[in-house]
């Protein structure tokens, strides 16, 4: 397996679905997994595939933002990093002895040219940026000539596009991820008539912020409270009104703040896939306040397990209705119930993936 966003620790925020699935595959008696990926703590059933000097090359990449901030914050100056990463990652791959190789993101699929291992690629919903690059296409399906292959998007909404460029290729299968179980455990405190609490948690670019600050203007305040969590990967001037408290972590949102919240907030316009923080939400019983994306729509009914928004006024609405102590018990509920029927832990996802690999190595028909 093959990342280039790893968690440091089980208090950084980064790459923690990477960790997740990781650790849930090798919890397989018929799995023995390598990775390729930033340093971190690994579960006791994982090798590491990444050499030293690639290990300490990935964790500078790290603590510079990624490769994805390198590319919003230093643009053309970033080529040479890009370069510097398809090289590693193609001697990584090329130095292991794999039945299957499972890369996440399109990019790291890339590397791959010249071999023919069978390969599964899981699909993100920020790959459709790259996907917009001049003759990037072109190059995937070069990639995809050369042997079996799986792409496995986080959600199926992206399947429809997948299809169009690559489906003469390659089997378009969506995988949902899966959500640790003491998100299903959690017991939610009763709405109290002080201060309402809702929670933002999101890395700050303008995109993924989308319209939250100008739609939220007069909404919130002292009495209903918009806490937001999460990175600072671009300037934005937050407003007065918002409680910012930088990154964070599963173990501080499970045990300090999803119990007392009203419910979460994400007004996005971003390439989402398929959030994983909305996942855990779901499974936590916490209600959503969504904008209204493609993204959403896949994994959110609206006024049954959450409310979708397509203006400020919708928002108002949103939050006043999601506020109604029985409605908010209901509604979460019946999202907690959605997630544990149709997404499941960490291990039902890993049974899905290695349902794909065995795919993949079965005789062609």
């Amino acid at each position: 397996m093959s990342s280039t966003s790893y968690p440091q620790n089980a208090q950084d925020w980064r790459g923690r679905f990477i960790a997740n699935l990781a650790a849930a595959l090798a919890r397989r008696s018929d799995i023995r997994l390598s990775l390729w990926a930033p340093p971190g703590e690994l579960a006791d059933q994982i090798s590491s595939a990444t050499s030293p000097a690639d290990a300490l090359w990935l964790e500078d990449l790290a603590q510079n933002g990624g490769i994805a901030q390198q590319l919003r914050s230093r643009k053309v100056w970033a080529l040479g990093t890009v370069i510097s990463l398809l090289v590693r990652l193609g001697r990584g791959y090329r130095a292991q002895s794999s039945d299957v190789v499972h890369v996440n993101w399109l990019q790291n699929a890339l590397p791959l040219w010249g071999t023919h291992t069978p390969a599964l690629i899981t699909v993100l919903g920020t790959d459709f940026a790259l996907l917009r690059l001049p003759g990037m296409r072109a190059l995937l399906r070069a990639v995809l000539r050369q042997r079996r292959a799986i792409l496995a998007p986080n959600a199926e909404w992206m399947q429809p596009l997948l299809k169009q460029a690559f489906g003469d290729l390659a089997e378009i299968r969506p995988i949902e991820f899966g959500v640790d179980q003491l998100w299903f455990e959690l017991e939610r405190q009763p709405l109290a008539e002080r201060a309402r609490h809702w929670l933002a948690v999101t890395r700050l670019t303008k995109n993924k912020v989308g319209d939250l600050f100008t739609w939220g203007e007069g909404l919130f305040g002292p009495e209903r409270q918009l806490h937001l969590f999460g990175p600072m990967q671009e300037q934005l001037q937050l407003p007065a009104w918002v409680h910012y408290h930088g990154p964070t972590h599963p173990t501080e949102l499970l045990n300090q703040w999803f119990p007392q919240a009203c419910g979460l907030i994400t007004l996005s316009r971003h390439d989402e896939g398929r959030p994983q923080v909305i996942l855990e939400a779901m499974a936590a019983g916490l209600p959503i306040l969504a904008s209204d994306l493609p993204a959403h729509r896949d994994m959110l009914q609206h006024r049954q397990t959450a409310w979708l928004a397509a203006s400020r006024s919708d928002v108002r609405k949103g939050l006043e209705w999601l506020e109604d102590p029985q409605r908010n018990v209901a509604v979460g509920q019946a999202a907690r119930q959605q997630i544990k029927a149709t997404v499941g832990t960490w291990d039902d996802c890993a049974g899905r993936y290695a349902a794909a690999y065995q795919d993949l190595l079965e005789p062609r028909s």
